[in-house]
């Protein structure tokens, strides 16, 4: 059974950083795609990032490009969005997501972390 579990959410200033960690666990995960989304109450859940286990290819919403960046460690079976430059509108909960190489979104999601960026 896929487990992920999120940490590294908080408060923080506009202009500022944000490390969070997903720990996948559950299987091997060499031919999955993982990754984050967003969401803010009322609004559907969104696509912020992914990178293939394997080969370490990722993939951006432009709305995030050049300020967050996804990274894997393979050695710890550990996920990472670096987000930098952080804006009031970043704020959401963030999930982490899995995906098997083929297949869509839905399957596999972490419980969320909250986000919190002031003006």
């Amino acid at each position: 059974q896929v487990q992920l579990v999120e940490s590294g959410g908080g408060l923080v200033q506009a202009g500022g950083s944000l490390r969070l960690s997903c720990a996948a666990s559950g299987r091997t995960f060499s031919n999955f795609v993982m990754g984050w989304f967003r969401q803010v109450p009322g609004k559907e859940r969104r696509f912020v990032a992914a990178i293939r286990w394997s080969g370490g290819s990722t993939g951006y919403d432009d709305s995030v490009k050049g300020r967050f960046t996804i990274s894997r460690d393979n050695a710890k079976n550990t996920v990472i969005l670096q987000m930098n430059s952080l804006k009031p509108e970043d704020t959401a909960v963030y999930y982490c997501a899995a995906r098997s190489e083929g297949s869509t979104w839905g399957n596999y999601w972490g419980q969320g972390t909250q986000v919190t960026v002031s003006s």
